[in-house]
């Protein structure tokens, strides 16, 4: 039997990596004859250099750069010839703030235009940059700022300090990526502003009480009213995904750059078509199977493509959310719990484990006997 294996990172306890190659060793714990492909996946978010890096090969390029509270940590991007890509969340993540200092009206993605920067300087003349994971909520401006531009205030001190400003000039910034290709790899298609903005959707998950959703909400507002329009007369605040990894994506946009569906873009670099049709079953998996789950995420880029060839797709999660007739829907088979098998404590104390015995007690009913 061939057997796919395709999840997401299980956010703040396993890589995609290191979840494929628990399912993967679950598997083979009963079933030690079949042929186990992995397949690590990221819709732009944490794990997308290293899932990327696990299909294509090329070179991992070790850099230091500035983290969301201005302290120095180490990155990664991955170099192939002339073509880079970039885990904004290794620079800006929320993965990097401790839960006391979350405060996203101080955050900076200054560290993600350092990155940039070094791509370049490697000789890179396209670099795709995944976002999601993010503790910021600076609409880009930390970003812009690496990239060398400018404004009566401080664009590298937090989305809160933008309200500050009366004028930008983004020439330099513009100046240094002349020529070079950006895409922006985003999992959501939020917009800068509004309801459904960076900011009121996003803002609480790292750590924005209302008085500061208002105040981000306002300096955001007045940030992009500097910036205007882009040569070509588009506003990028009203473009789907701007609002991404806290308006990062917006940054971006103003550089020119263009916009993919993360899951998208990263099944058609590895090309998971071709691997599920060789395949006689498929097995994805993230942190939590939820509503979130279904729009843009791993899991329902690779159960729907597994229904549309007419594979079985199996998910394994930490948390399942959702119900059969949800999963259904979404072209998942099965989903199985981690903390439903093991408990909480023991899923994340020792999640590698739990998640591979998991694996092999599924593998029990959907494994050839």
């Amino acid at each position: 039997m061939r057997v796919l294996v395709s999840p997401d990172c299980f956010t703040g306890t396993l890589s995609s990596v290191e979840a494929a190659t628990a399912i993967r060793d679950g598997w083979l714990q009963v079933h030690p004859d079949d042929e186990v492909i992995i397949a690590p996946l990221s819709d732009g978010g944490p794990g997308f250099v290293g899932g990327l890096h696990a299909v294509l090969g090329g070179e991992l390029v070790a850099a230091i750069v500035t983290d969301p509270l201005g302290q120095k940590t180490p990155a990664q991007f991955l170099l192939r010839g002339s073509e880079a890509w970039i885990e904004s969340a290794q620079a800006c993540g929320l993965h990097l703030i401790g839960l006391d200092n979350r405060d996203p009206r101080v955050t900076t993605t200054f560290g993600v235009g350092e990155l940039i920067v070094q791509a370049i300087e490697r000789g890179a003349t396209k670099i795709t940059i995944g976002l999601g994971g993010s503790g910021t909520n600076d609409a880009g401006a930390g970003m812009l700022a690496a990239l060398g531009a400018t404004s009566d205030g401080s664009l590298d001190l937090g989305g809160a300090k933008l309200k500050e400003l009366s004028n930008v000039d983004l020439g330099p910034a513009i100046t240094k990526v002349s020529g070079i290709e950006l895409v922006v790899a985003s999992d959501v298609d939020n917009t800068l502003l509004g309801l459904r903005g960076a900011t009121a959707v996003f803002g609480p998950q790292k750590g924005a009480d209302e008085f500061a959703v208002m105040e981000l909400e306002g300096a955001l507002e007045n940030f992009a009213g500097l910036c205007g329009r882009r040569s070509d007369g588009k506003d990028p605040a009203v473009a789907m995904g701007s609002g991404a990894a806290g308006g990062l994506g917006y940054g971006l946009l103003l550089l020119g750059a263009s916009r993919v569906a993360g899951i998208e873009t990263v099944l058609e670099i590895v090309k998971l078509d071709e691997e599920i049709q060789k395949a006689d079953l498929i097995i994805t998996g993230e942190g939590c199977l939820d509503d979130q789950s279904l729009h843009g995420k791993v899991i329902a880029g690779v159960a729907s493509h597994a229904a549309a060839i007419g594979k079985p797709c199996i998910a394994l999660a930490g948390e399942v959310r959702l119900g059969k007739r949800e999963c259904a829907t979404a072209g998942i088979d099965s989903a199985y719990s981690m903390t439903e098998f093991a408990g909480r404590e023991r899923s994340m104390a020792e999640p590698a484990e739990v998640l591979a015995e998991v694996s092999a007690r599924m593998s029990q009913t959907w494994g050839r006997r």
